[in-house]
This record gives C-alpha cells, structure tokens and sequence, in this order.
C-alpha cells in the first residue's frame, strides 16, 4: 500500500469514527441484542424478483431484513443502496418525506460495510430492479475501517487469506466455496451413517507419533512432565476401536504435519478416516468410487466436474494402474535401470537431497512423486507400492516386496490411501522396529515403536480394510480451485 492510499484509508477511519460518535450522541443503540428479519436477501430475490411490478404492487409484501450496506447512491432527499447477506444484493430506497427527518439524517451517519436492517415494502423501480421501499433503517453495527476497494483490494491474495472476513464480504464466491465444503462433509457423514458406521473421535495429542510417514509438531505436557505429538492421523486408534469390537468407524479428523508448505499442502489439514472390518483394500476401491460418484452427482448435479483446463469425471469404475508400472511407464527411465538398486538410490537422492537417506523403496517413491504424480489427471487408483514404504499395510497376496494398499490420485494430486491393514503383531513390530531404525539414520519421518498398539494386535485385530481421504483436496477438486488455501478458512500464514 503507497503512503497515499494508506492516508487516506486513515482519513476514512477518522471520519468513521466521528460519525460513531454522532451515532452514540444521537442515543442509537450502537450494540443491539437483536433484529427483525422476516426473510433472507436470497429467498426474497427468488420468491419475489420474477413477479412484474403490478403484481409486487398488488401483494404489498412487507419484509424486514438485515445486511451490510455495499453500495450507496443519493439523490437530493432520497437515496438507493444495496444490502447484502454474503450471497445476494438486494436494493433498498429511503426517502426523507417517508422515514423522516431525523431518520433520514441519521442514515446520512451511516458508511459502506455498516450493517443494518431494512423494513418496508417490496416494489420494482422504472429499470425493473426488486427494491425495499424502507419504512426504516435501523443501525445493527458500525464498520470503522473502509471496505478494500473492489477491484484492487480483493485481489491482494495474501489480504483474502489474512483477512478472511473480508474475501467472504467481498467475494461472494468464495463464501460459495466454503458452503459446498460444508455439504460434501455433510454428505460423507450421511453416507457412512446410512451404512452402519458410526462416527468416533481419537485423541489429538499422541505420546507415540504414527499412522502415517510424516514429521510430526511436538508439544509438552507440563503436568505429567511428558513429550507429546500432534497427531499425524488417527489411524491407530481407530483400528485399536475394531479391535474392540465396533466393526465400523469413521472419523472427520484434524491432523498436522511438520512440513512445508504449497499449493496443496498445509500443516494443519482435515481427513476422513474410516475402518470396516473384514473387508480389504478391493473393498475400499469399490466403496471410494460409490462415495466420490455419488458426492458429485449429489452435490454438483453430474459425475464429471471441471477443474483448471481439464474436466474431471468420476463416472465408475476408476481406473486401477499398479505402483511400478505406473513409474516405469512415465518416469523414462529405460527398464534396466530399476534392477541396479544402489545406482537407482542414487539417483533419487541427486532429486530430492532432502530426503536422504533412501532405501529402494522410497527412491521409488522419489521417483513416483517427481515423474508420475502430476500426469495422473482422471481418478486412479495407483496400487502395490513397495511394501517398505508402506509399513502399516498387508504384504500383496501377489507380490512379497509390495503392499496391499492403494492411492487415489485425481488432478495430480493424492486424494485418498487405503489398506488392507496389516493384522499380524509379529508383523507389525518388525515393521515398526525397521522404521525406529531408519529414524536412528536421521529419516524423520520415520517413527519408534509403539509397543501400545502391537499389543492391542495381539488382542485379534480382523481383517480389515482402511482408508482416508483428504477434505481439503477433495474440496479443492470439486470447487475448482488450485490452491489448498482457498478451501481452508484460515490457513497457516507468517506473521505480519
């Protein structure tokens, strides 16, 4: 912001505030408890903005709605303005010989973003445009600060994300956004009820990290002089559940991840998670593409949704490509070149340095991530990766050095991970021991055993298939947005 524009915008503040206090002089009641609202600006737009102006004429419809002022134009003694509840403007027109004098001097107080309440009859003007013709106006709060002007403020990316309340004021599209987060997990929920799960909730706080390959946040528990960990995914302690009897659970879940940051990824992020016993990982493919197809065609009204340059069907059945194939197929490395493991190792670390040290399985995973992931565009279930990089998933019945798990990637990017999870304690504990000793080596993503949870195992844990899907990339594919930013409401920022 020049010194100019950030003069002025104090110069409307003052005049702002000298106008609250004339309010307050006047003796309006600057922080009311309540107000008279007998419809919302979008039903009185729907119900009444196709009917002629004899017909609005003939109903005197009378109404009372509240809203925030964002545009103002005065005429001598009379002035037009429009309120808006976030979704839909709706036109208002007072006029000094019908409220009065003093009302009327008392709305010339008022600025744009004040929020008020509007009483009066519904009539269309010479232009055909449904309007308020106000009985009152009644004053509900005071914006001290001027609204960012529209077409340069609002495109200030990191003020809409900063200051959300004011993208949400400005940009009714992206309130529209957050209303369709809010009905796809709406819709997760009644799917998942209707077919006997119920809905659990896990503890946030973990003496053990785990659940996933990932850095955690760490925290300390001043009472019990105690480590903790910010859950990384609830996993174990869903699965613990199945061990105990409750066959199918779910959880809409907040989870963290101590890493960086980009166009979809954020450090705090929401997940479903959802466990069946006796079932596996064929079993959550079947049911993965039910949910997605028919969130969509719920939701948006069809299968296929666009996104970016492309249009994304979910129509069944995915697509179903395995782990290696898919790396040999678009990665270009020549065949060969996958039987030399020590070589292969090498050259993912040349690729991600930050990620040593590999073992051949997660160089493939280097591999995937930088040749694979972003020409994945309809949804794929991407199957078998090696069983190393997987340690929580059931050795593949048709491959010992790969895992019985699948991802789903849409758009390029990973929208869900499943399993057959792996039942076995013996197992498991070597499982866990081989990734403590590869956090020994510095891999931090790696975690200790957690000797808790092996013997939950040793209790029976069925066959069960697991799985969890990401919200926010969810949202973002079927909002059509590029960002994981712009599907979360407050996203992690620096500080100013």
């Amino acid at each position: 912001m020049s010194k100019k524009e950030d003069g002025a915008e104090l110069d409307q503040d003052v005049a702002r505030r000298e106008k609250y206090r004339k309010l307050r002089e006047a003796g309006v009641e600057l922080f009311p408890y309540t107000a008279a609202k007998t419809h919302e600006i979008k039903d009185i737009v729907e119900t009444f903005g196709g009917l002629t102006a004899e017909e609005l004429e003939a109903k005197k419809a009378a109404v009372a709605v509240p809203g925030r002022i964002m545009s103002v134009r005065k005429m001598g003694r009379a002035t037009f303005f429009h309120v808006s509840d976030g979704r839909t403007r709706l036109q208002a027109y007072i006029r000094e010989d019908k409220a009065g004098s003093a009302a009327y001097e008392l709305f010339g107080q008022l600025d744009l973003g004040d929020v008020v309440s509007v009483a009066g009859t519904l009539f269309k003007t010479r232009t055909g445009e449904l309007t308020v013709f106000c009985d009152s106006v009644t004053f509900l709060a005071k914006a001290l600060h001027p609204l960012p002007e529209k077409w340069h403020g609002l495109q200030d990316v990191e003020l809409r994300y900063r200051q959300r309340y004011l993208d949400l004021i400005m940009n009714p599209e992206a309130g529209e956004v957050f209303r369709l987060r809010s009905a796809i997990v709406a819709h997760i929920r009644r799917f998942f009820d209707s077919r006997g799960y119920i809905e659990v909730e896990t503890p946030m706080m973990h003496a053990v990290p785990g659940g996933a390959l990932a850095r955690p946040f760490k925290t300390f528990h001043n009472a019990l002089g105690l480590d903790l960990y910010l859950r990384i995914a609830p996993e174990l302690f869903l699965k613990r559940l199945v061990v105990g009897g409750l066959d199918k659970v779910y959880e809409i879940n907040r989870s963290f991840r101590n890493e960086g940051i980009d166009a979809q990824h954020n450090p705090e992020f929401t997940m479903l998670e959802f466990y069946e016993a006796y079932k596996d990982y064929y079993d959550m493919m079947d049911l993965t593409e039910e949910l997605l197809t028919g969130l969509a065609e719920a939701l948006l009204g069809k299968a296929e949704v666009p996104f970016g340059e492309h249009t994304i069907s979910f129509k069944r059945p995915y697509k179903r490509l395995k782990f290696m194939d898919a790396v040999v197929s678009y990665s270009g490395l020549a065949p060969s070149r996958f039987s030399d493991r020590k070589e292969l190792i090498e050259f993912a670390e040349g690729l991600a340095p930050e990620k040593k040290p590999l073992t051949y399985g997660k160089a493939l995973d280097v591999l995937f991530d930088r040749f694979v992931k972003d020409k994945i565009v309809q949804p794929t279930f991407i199957t078998n990766p090696p069983k190393e990089i997987s340690p929580l998933a059931k050795t593949s019945r048709d491959n010992p050095e790969e895992a019985e798990r699948f991802e789903l990637l849409v758009a390029g990017m990973e929208v869900a991970n499943a399993f057959s999870e792996l039942t076995d304690p013996a197992e498991q504990l070597a499982r866990f021991e081989d990734q403590a000793e590869e956090k020994r080596k510095g891999d931090e993503e790696s975690h200790p055993v957690d000797m808790d949870y092996v013997e939950a195992l040793e209790y029976g844990l069925p066959p069960t298939g697991g799985e969890g899907i990401g919200i926010d990339r969810l949202t973002m594919i079927m909002a059509n947005r590029k960002s994981i930013r712009e599907v979360i409401l407050f996203p992690l920022l620096r500080p100013k």
